[in-house]
């Protein structure tokens, strides 16, 4: 049974986890120049292989016109580049430009190192936990910024709603 001294406890631990990986995610991003929207955007293009334009704004939350300048940065800085949709000229496809990738790897190297030596602590079923928390808890922490991200007051306390479908 848990205790309220044990729940303030899972809650501290997690939020300690949370802010761990949130820092490791803003070192990461300053180590190869880039921003945390631009380190995001550029981790969905390597995993996605290549992303449209509206694809990208509508999967970080900007606005086209900030996706736009984004995209400018990713390409000035090397890692990303844009191709025309070969079913639609209107369209812009950006994509990782792989040499570039080897930095991305040095960069998250010492992060993957320290992760995979506590996950050979465990046992295949235990990890088969871990991995299923973390399938489940991917979607639920998207849903909660979309949640933020729809529903967000400015510090003046004026509540301003975005829309997000349009993108």
């Amino acid at each position: 049974m848990t205790t309220p001294a044990d729940a303030a406890d899972e809650h501290l631990v997690f939020r300690e986890y949370l802010d761990a990986v949130g820092l490791q995610g803003l070192a990461s991003a300053e180590a190869a120049g880039l921003h945390t929207s631009e380190w995001y955007a550029l981790s969905l293009i390597t995993r996605e292989g290549r992303l449209s334009s509206g694809e990208l704004a509508s999967r970080t939350g900007l606005t086209t016109g900030a996706t736009t300048r984004l995209i400018d940065r990713l390409e000035r800085a090397g890692y990303a580049r844009r191709a025309a949709d070969p079913n639609d000229r209107r369209r812009v496809i950006v994509e990782p430009v792989p040499d570039a990738l080897d930095r991305i790897e040095e960069v998250v190297g010492p992060a993957r190192r320290h992760i995979a030596e506590i996950l050979a602590r465990y046992t295949s079923e235990q990890r088969a936990l871990l991995f299923d928390y973390f399938r489940h808890a991917a979607p639920a922490f998207r849903a909660a910024t979309e949640e933020i991200r729809t529903t967000t007051s400015t510090p003046g306390g004026k509540k301003t709603t975005r829309a997000r479908s349009s993108r």
